[in-house]
């Protein structure tokens, strides 16, 4: 069963504020199996996503994650809204894999934005905006180091330091904007992180930030088993 299964079926059945006790009433099983199945203690049966996936109006391959669509769409490229207007009434050209990706990354941070607008925090906004700044210098100086047309001078931070010092800055911008954060949020009224909320916040995006953070996650998961293939080598 994929990681994602456990923590999908619990959000599906917190975002229709149902209890435990309720869904295994429905689902004729008992509440201490779902809350194993919720928890990840135990792995269902098909017979049971086919169940629950009928129950909450999904698709399996949405809570199997292979997709972030609830209804078990796989996203095309077309189909993704440009979110400037730099490409209005034209379709983007080039090979399939960067647009898409190209896409999914500005969609998502024009809502990341515009949450940040709905906050109101200068300094919020400010560190979000270092360590975006920091992650797309940092893939831009490893693309280019490797073209030897690249003078050293290009870049401000030399080669010596610059490896330690943005290996440095982005847990260190991250760890300020999680101490920030609570502030800024006090009060601000932003759409939570559910998929249905989010859907009906950011009809056009939505669906871009969910794929990129399930392409994120895919990709923390991947790192957290090698992890732990290591620690017990």
């Amino acid at each position: 069963m994929h990681a994602s299964f456990s923590r999908t079926i619990t959000l599906l059945r917190k975002e229709r504020g149902l209890s435990q006790k309720e869904v295994a009433v429905s689902l004729k099983i008992s509440q201490a199996l779902l809350s194993h199945y919720e928890k990840g203690i135990r792995e269902c049966g098909l017979d049971f996503v086919v169940r629950i996936a009928d129950y909450y109006n999904v698709s399996c391959d949405y809570l199997l994650g292979r997709t972030p669509d609830k209804s078990g769409a796989m996203i095309a490229i077309n189909d993704i809204p440009e979110s400037t207007a730099q490409n209005e009434g034209g379709r983007s050209s080039g090979r399939m894999l960067p647009v898409l990706n190209k896409k999914l990354v500005l969609n998502s941070i024009t809502v990341l934005f515009e949450l940040l607008q709905r906050c109101n925090h200068d300094d919020l906004t400010t560190e979000v905006s270092s360590y975006l700044n920091v992650a797309i210098y940092t893939v831009l100086r490893s693309l280019y180091a490797a073209d030897s047309r690249t003078p050293a001078a290009v870049f401000a931070v030399p080669n010596a330091l610059y490896q330690t010092a943005a290996s440095a800055a982005l847990p260190l911008t991250a760890a300020r904007i999680a101490q920030l954060a609570p502030t800024a949020l006090s009060g601000a009224k932003i759409p939570s992180l559910l998929p249905d909320e989010l859907a009906k916040a950011y009809p056009l995006l939505a669906s871009s930030l969910t794929n990129v953070m399930a392409g994120a996650e895919a990709r923390l998961e991947t790192v957290t088993q090698c992890y732990h293939q290591t620690t017990k080598a």
